[in-house]
């Protein structure tokens, strides 16, 4: 089964907890054990697992900054002229997608464990997440 939904996000490492739609999604699908890909569109954006708490939450877009600071030369801005180098040599430590087990329709991740959504461009960007559910019955 596939299908997809669509994030909006403000950008600059805006992060999105999206594990309650990829649960809905596998809920409706009534597929009972198997494994779900949840994959986001764009090399400027990424998805991971945190414990999704505020505190973290601005843990993570500090240790982003340090890591690939906004206001730094990047050889990227030459050749497409923009602003966002940044945002894909963030993007790029983390992964377009994630697949997670799930048993008896219910994602296989910890309590404090939540997909996330990270957005890294310069500016807003409406995000699609595409959803592939594997059954193995």
């Amino acid at each position: 089964m596939k299908t997809s939904f669509n994030v909006s996000t403000r950008g600059d490492t805006d992060i999105i907890d999206i594990t309650e739609k990829v649960q809905s999604i596998l809920t409706n699908s009534n597929i009972q054990s198997g494994i779900i890909n949840v994959f986001v569109v764009g090399s400027t954006a990424g998805l991971s697992f945190v414990e999704y708490e505020p505190g973290l939450i601005e843990d993570l877009q500090e240790v982003f900054e340090k890591i690939a600071p906004k206001n730094k030369y990047y050889h990227h801005h030459e050749k497409w002229h923009d602003d966002n180098g940044n945002s894909h040599v963030r993007a790029s430590l983390l992964k377009p997608d994630l697949t997670i087990p799930f048993e008896n329709n219910k994602l296989c991740i910890g309590t404090w464990q939540q997909i996330i959504l990270i957005d890294f461009d310069t500016s807003s960007r409406n995000r699609e997440i595409l959803v592939t559910i594997i059954s193995d019955e």
